[in-house]
């Protein structure tokens, strides 16, 4: 079910809007939250989280509910309030496999890995198809990495690969990019699609299966885009960046032989540990199709937990990458620790949306806004991908565009029983539309500019266009898939 926390509760149509009656002052409240969350994002500049919350509580009594339901009572410790079952609701799920994917792609990014992928790729591709080799490398190693931090750790190997060719560094960067950004929006770990597919009770095999099916074309459409632009507009490697890259090295070579050198990271092993809980996850979802109950399938369920894959691949990170080539556990703890910092951020803003979901089911306002979009005749996926992308470029942030979404989509789906197939689909529209023309409102549009050193008017040409050239292209697989699911 669908916010199951918050289907009990029977719609309301009282509260501040009262005099307006049924579903017009629901309609009403809708929209007037919708533009009060626009405001204090855009205009007051307040925290996403704190916005979220802020206006899940005014649409709540606006809506008429009681203050009672959404905080529960002082005397009676045992209620749970709307605000905390739509919290923990969705964190109960999504916190504990962000928090072991930040930990991986940390492991993962300290020990070298994208840089021996990006080697070897390099040295198969060659100097002449050098891009696809990036953008092969942003794909592979986005699965696990947030996409700032990606960028980071890749963005070295595309000055030397731009500086050794001449040429412009969007024909590197551009590649390596829509790489990153088609796994941040498409695939698990990652915090969009996770916050999705928990919000909207999805299994992740079926997030993954269609997040690779509609994807792999989006993003190969963003790479034909980015091979065009960065034949047509020259952009110099940022010799400040380049001075940077080259203290680091130093600085790390002068660690490396302080400690005795370490061993270099295999590319199989990169693969095997990118792979395990994707394969993992799949085996369990697929087996629940193909096999019979039995002890075998069991085990396979167990281990495919998203959970317990994730753990797994995390150990396999820390033996292969870390132990085994000499790391310290003190080494891996600290790693590990400091990989978590800019997670909280993130897990309150999905937790505020999963509060804003329940209050929208609790109080009559989704019912309502599922009446009038069902009316209106346009099918769920495009409706999502559409409410997505308004909330994307009005705001900026492709997590409070998912999370909202989802919460206003959720009624729809409920009412037609979807298959895990279609919801997973339904995801991947809200999730192309949360990516749609990253502009100066979005804090990626800024590292993008500064990081590779292009103008805000190039920036704008190539960046912006891709980001929606990847969020065209994969919401119009995700919508042709669904004819046939």
């Amino acid at each position: 079910m669908l916010f199951a926390a918050a289907e009990k509760t029977p719609p309301h149509t009282g509260g501040l809007l009262a005099l307006i009656p049924g579903t017009g002052g629901l309609l009403t409240v809708a929209a007037l939250g919708i533009i009060l969350l626009l405001v204090l994002i855009i205009k007051v500049r307040l925290q996403p989280f704190v916005a979220l919350l802020t206006v899940s509580i005014a649409v709540g009594l606006a809506a008429g509910l009681s203050v009672t339901e959404l905080f529960g009572t002082v005397q009676n410790s045992d209620a749970v309030s709307m605000i905390e079952s739509g919290m923990g609701g969705i964190l109960g799920h999504v916190a504990i496999i962000i928090g072991l994917g930040t930990m991986l792609g940390a492991i993962l990014e300290v020990s070298g890995g994208a840089e021996a992928l990006s080697t070897r790729l390099l040295g198969l591709f060659g100097e002449k198809r050098a891009p696809l080799a990036m953008g092969l490398t942003g794909l592979i190693f986005g699965i696990p990495v947030f996409f700032d931090v990606g960028i980071f750790v890749l963005a070295p190997i595309v000055y030397a690969a731009a500086k050794r060719s001449g040429k412009s560094v969007l024909l590197y960067c551009m590649p390596m990019l829509a790489g990153l950004s088609m796994t941040h929006a498409f695939l698990p770990p990652h915090p969009g699609p996770v916050a999705a597919a928990g919000l909207l009770n999805v299994d992740l095999g079926w997030i993954i299966l269609m997040g690779v099916v509609c994807g792999i074309p989006a993003v190969l459409a963003a790479w034909a885009y980015a091979a065009w632009i960065g034949n047509r507009v020259f952009v110099d490697v940022p010799q400040d960046m380049l001075e940077a890259v080259e203290e680091s090295k130093r600085a790390v070579a002068r660690d490396v032989g302080e400690r005795g050198g370490e061993k270099p990271v295999s590319v199989g092993t990169v693969f095997a540990i990118i792979g395990t809980p994707l394969v993992l996850i799949l085996a369990a979802t697929f087996s629940s199709i193909a096999l019979d109950p039995s002890t075998g399938r069991s085990v396979i369920e167990f281990i495919g937990h998203p959970f317990v894959a994730l753990t797994v691949a995390l150990l396999l990170a820390y033996y292969l990458l870390g132990l085994r080539r000499g790391w310290s556990r003190k080494s891996l703890e600290t790693v590990s620790t400091a990989s978590l910092k800019p997670v909280g951020n993130i897990l309150l803003v999905v937790g505020a949306g999963g509060i804003f979901g329940a209050v929208l089911q609790g109080s009559g306002v989704a019912q309502a806004l599922a009446d009038v979009f069902g009316d209106a005749g346009l099918p769920v996926i495009v409706l999502a991908y559409l409410i997505s992308l308004v909330l994307r470029v009005a705001q900026g942030s492709a997590t409070v565009a998912i999370v909202t979404t989802a919460g206003i989509v959720a009624p729809l789906l409920a009412q037609s029983d979807p298959s895990q197939a279609h919801l997973a689909l339904v995801i991947m529209a809200i999730s192309a539309g949360s990516i749609f023309a990253s502009h100066v409102n979005d804090g990626g549009f800024w590292m993008v500019a500064k990081y590779f050193g292009i103008s805000e008017r190039d920036t704008l040409k190539s960046w912006t266009v891709l980001e929606s050239v990847l969020s065209v292209a994969g919401f119009v697989m995700a919508a042709l898939v669904s004819i046939f699911v």
